[in-house]
């Protein structure tokens, strides 16, 4: 089950490249492990760490996931089907359907270890994913726990914008575009794609500094990496436009919640209403001075992010 090559990271935690199954589609996995792994006979928890939409196991769930193996955790980073490394066509498909199985299939890797504790297992949602996570914590029992970073709802993100305040035209005008494709795909054409950054810094800047600091993430060498998305096909507009991430996270209890957010994330409302959506126990964390991004890749704000993350897990696994 596990096809694995040995790396080291510059913090000395050991990775291993790793493949399993969601769908049918082999994925694309970087399993950190402690520097003591092997060092006791005893089980270890583990974490799923999913990617912000349209990123890559190599960002900010990778800088997440070796953080939290150098605090004890066995965590599993991958790409997404149809992204990164991991199989599936069309390439850049983001389908919320697949997006939370993916989670679900990495758990299920996780079991198939036998150095994991198939009853401590967690997860950890970085923006999309952590609207990923409370859709696939709300059904799936063998989650035990589930913290997330910078939450967003992709269904939230294309019907309002990351802000809340995209005008209602927007999401219809998508809408029809993503029909005219489903048209001349049905005729024999490919399916098409619409570039999901602005071109420029200049229009990226014209947009507000939610889209800039996306743009500088993804587009500058900040957080720049050839496999993430640049484009994603018309079809991921249908899909996402009909999901809503948050609306089952009461589900989730009893079993524990943490929400991270940035005090200044424009995205602040979607991890909100997943607050209100939630049951007890649950606790939101705001780091002070945080954008969205602030939280993918800026230590000042991860550092004491993930500080919270392991006090939750240390406390709840």
């Amino acid at each position: 089950m596990m096809n694995t090559t040995d790396q080291k990271n510059t913090a000395g935690v050991e990775k291993k490249a790793v493949t399993f199954k969601s769908n049918g589609l082999a994925i694309a996995g970087m399993l950190y492990l402690p520097t003591d792994f092997n060092a006791f006979g005893q089980l270890r928890p583990a974490i799923v760490v999913g990617h912000p939409g349209a990123g890559v196991k190599e960002q900010a769930a990778g800088l997440y996931a070796g953080l939290l193996a150098e605090k004890g955790y066995v965590a599993l980073a991958f790409d997404a089907a149809y992204q990164g490394e991991s199989e599936g066509l069309p390439r850049n498909y983001e389908d919320p359907a697949q997006r939370v199985e993916d989670i679900k299939a990495a758990v299920t890797f996780l079991t198939s270890m036998e150095e994991i504790d198939a009853e401590r297992i967690g997860v950890l949602g970085i923006c999309a994913s952590g609207g990923y996570g409370v859709s696939a914590a709300a059904t799936d029992h063998r989650i035990k726990v589930l913290a997330t970073v910078s939450a967003a709802g992709i269904g939230h993100q294309f019907r309002k914008g990351g802000d809340g305040l995209q005008a209602p035209e927007v999401i219809q005008n998508l809408l029809d575009f993503a029909a005219l494709d489903r048209r001349k795909t049905a005729s024999g054409e490919q399916p098409g794609e619409f570039p999901i950054f602005p071109a420029s810094s200049e229009d990226a800047r014209a947009l507000g500094d939610h889209v800039y600091e996306g743009w500088e993430y993804y587009c500058t060498d900040r957080g720049y990496h050839p496999r993430s998305a640049k484009t994603f096909t018309w079809k991921s507009v249908e899909l996402a436009a009909g999901f809503d991430a948050f609306r089952f996270a009461g589900m989730i209890a009893p079993r524990p919640l943490l929400m991270i957010a940035g005090t200044e994330a424009k995205t602040l409302w979607m991890t909100r209403e997943a607050m209100e959506n939630a049951q007890e126990p649950k606790n939101l964390v705001m780091i002070d001075g945080a954008t969205h991004v602030d939280l993918y890749d800026k230590m000042e704000f991860v550092a004491p992010a993930v500080t919270k993350i392991v006090e939750f897990y240390t406390a709840n696994l």
